[in-house]
């Protein structure tokens, strides 16, 4: 780190790469509880194909609109994720891109074809949109706080 610079802007693989896995930890996880709630309150069995399985992104029934709402809400819980992990409103979007992207090679891989439903590309453009634009929203927030400069600052650092 070069002194004087206020953050570290060298590359770092080993931070970015367990960022990203910290990001699909925690968006799977909760992703997967909200999907769990949603098929107990439709009635529906609980599989890995509600995450998945591009099928699943309906409006037809209960079940898939629940299921939609899982992901619109996992969305703002992945909002909170990047201000907790990322910390930087600049890389939301970045961050945001990557969960998505991974997200989809993961659809393809599991379901052995291409996403080709309208309703789950949708739905992941707005998924991605919320969780970039709430993730920069919280960062520039602590990011905007303000530096206590002077002799109090000096005083209440010393109390500590």
């Amino acid at each position: 780190m070069k002194g004087g610079t206020f953050r570290n802007t060298q590359w770092d693989p080993t931070l970015l790469t367990s960022q990203i896995v910290s990001m699909q930890c925690c968006v799977y996880f909760t992703l997967g509880l909200l999907v769990f709630i949603a098929n107990k309150l439709s009635g529906d069995n609980y599989t890995l194909d509600h995450l998945f399985e591009y099928h699943e992104i309906h409006i037809y029934d209960l079940g898939g609109r629940l299921v939609i709402c899982a992901f619109v809400l996992n969305a703002f819980v992945a909002s909170l994720a990047l201000w907790c992990i990322v910390r930087r409103a600049k890389l939301c979007l970045d961050f945001s891109c990557t969960s998505h992207l991974l997200h989809l090679i993961i659809c393809w891989w599991y379901n052995r074809s291409f996403p080709a439903s309208a309703s789950w590309w949708l739905l992941n453009v707005i998924t991605a949109t919320i969780m970039c634009i709430g993730g920069e929203f919280l960062c520039l927030q602590t990011e905007m706080k303000e530096i206590p400069v002077g002799y109090a600052a000096l005083n209440q650092k010393s109390d500590v």
